[in-house]
């Protein structure tokens, strides 16, 4: 048994001091202030005034495995995870082989259970002609069904439009799409090619993958949702003129149609892309300022429900390329929780909000049981966090495997003190338990 003592404990709009006691891998009692004396068997960890988070979990990474392992691996950027504060993450199809049958996913599974320290999910991936693997897909197995309404790595586009009314009409899981309307981005490919060459500058990647290329696909998904009362999830929203689509005036367990927001669009803007380049060349577009400020306020508002990572790793080799040949995506797991932490610092943003769209709305959307939340008879999975701890993010504290960060250089006023999963201390003083293992999570399925 571990006693976490003397923690400020963050967790449902509130904050108070208290303690917690762990035993095996489940929160056993929770007490505002000082907890009784313990029995000798217990182990006591003083936290000293350190905040006590629910343990951080992100609905959209990538994390290469099977196929793409000379990127990353699912061993390698878990530990990353880990050291971020994240206790679960959901991980998305476009590996080698595709995770789009039944099979593919059982063995991503399969590897999830022998290689990630911390627990794990992963999405069932749509085409243009496996729906019938999804109507017959275990819906035990997956978190949600990822549908690319515009081509991204891995190449699994869905542009067959009576394939994608089928999703949305009969998918049996949430509905998460990347959205962004694939002709205009070939077209606009096709001017700014002809204009640049080879020479084409990044600044102008929010161009091509404009705001009109994400309203497109945006609007299309939400029409569609509403056509056929699908249970749709939005990923990483990018511009002002999205948040139109969204609100904020029900609870997000009566939403059927929400909304993600990504550390790195709430983070940077287009005037970075001079001095960053290929480093913060995302699908979608990190944008202006305008729609930066736009995407926080709608985070604030409720418009936006979760922030994630789509943490998307490439080796800095492929980063050097020119703007065509540099792949998008770029690793975020390590850095997200300590960056929306600055936002506190700054006063931008409450605790109890960081709380809530990296813990709770998570765990409410993706119906998880029993994670999410700091409660009685719930999993122990924790990030403490020391607020006076100040760092600077280079590449000798860098753990993704591809040994690069697009925070670099940033200087961090708090971080990741000590990470718990399942009642298991797995990250303190800067040191990983890379032999730990986590677990499948498990969802609520209507029956």
């Amino acid at each position: 048994m571990i006693l976490l003592k003397n923690a400020v404990i963050v967790n449902e709009n509130e904050q108070f001091e208290g303690s917690v006691l762990i035993k095996d891998d489940i929160i056993h009692t929770i007490w505002i202030g000082q907890a009784p004396e313990q029995e000798s068997n217990v182990r006591i960890v003083d936290l000293e005034g350190k905040l006590l988070l629910p343990g951080i979990i992100d609905d959209q990474v990538h994390f290469r495995e099977p196929g793409l392992t000379h990127k990353a691996n699912i061993h390698s950027e878990s530990i990353a995870a880990a050291a971020g504060g994240i206790t679960s993450f959901l991980e998305m199809p476009n590996t080698n082989p595709q995770t789009i049958s039944e099979a593919t996913l059982i063995d991503k599974l399969m590897i999830g259970a022998k290689q990630s320290v911390v627990n794990y999910g992963f999405y069932f991936g749509t085409t243009n002609d496996n729906i019938k693997q999804l109507l017959e897909l275990n819906t035990s197995l997956a978190c949600g069904v990822k549908v690319f309404m515009g081509s991204s790595t891995g190449n699994m586009l869905v542009d067959n439009e009576q394939t994608l009314r089928k999703i949305f009409e009969q998918s049996p899981l949430l509905v998460a799409t990347h959205c962004e309307d694939e002709t205009t981005i070939r077209q606009n490919i096709t001017d700014f090619r002809a204009k640049y060459g080879d020479e084409m500058p990044f600044k102008y990647h929010p161009k091509i993958r404009s705001n009109k290329a994400c309203s497109l696909s945006s609007s299309l998904a939400v029409e569609l949702a509403k056509e056929y009362n699908a249970n749709l999830h939005v990923l990483h929203l990018s511009t002002a003129e999205e948040m139109e689509l969204f609100q904020n005036d029900i609870p997000l367990s009566e939403k059927n149609i929400t909304a993600e927001v990504c550390v790195h669009h709430l983070w940077f803007n287009d005037s970075q892309y001079d001095t960053k380049g290929s480093l913060i060349k995302w699908n979608p577009a990190v944008k202006s300022e305008n729609d930066r400020k736009a995407l926080f306020e709608a985070m604030l508002n409720d418009k936006i429900d979760i922030i994630a990572t789509d943490h998307a790793p490439h080796t800095w080799d492929e980063k050097q390329g020119n703007y065509w040949n540099a792949p998008s995506g770029g690793p975020m797991v390590q850095h997200a929780l300590v960056a929306m932490l600055e936002f506190y610092q700054q006063n931008k943003i409450k605790l109890e909000k960081i709380v809530e769209k990296m813990c709770h709305n998570p765990a409410i959307r993706f119906k998880i049981d029993k994670r999410g939340f700091i409660r009685e008879g719930y999993y122990a999975d924790f990030a403490i966090i020391d607020l006076k701890k100040q760092w600077t993010v280079d590449k000798s504290n860098v753990l993704y495997k591809c040994a690069w960060s697009p925070m670099e250089g940033e200087v961090f006023n708090s971080k990741v003190w000590m990470t718990i999963v399942n009642g298991r201390i797995i990250y303190e003083n800067n040191i990983v338990d890379t032999k730990n293992r986590g677990r499948k999570l498990e969802y609520i399925r209507e029956s």
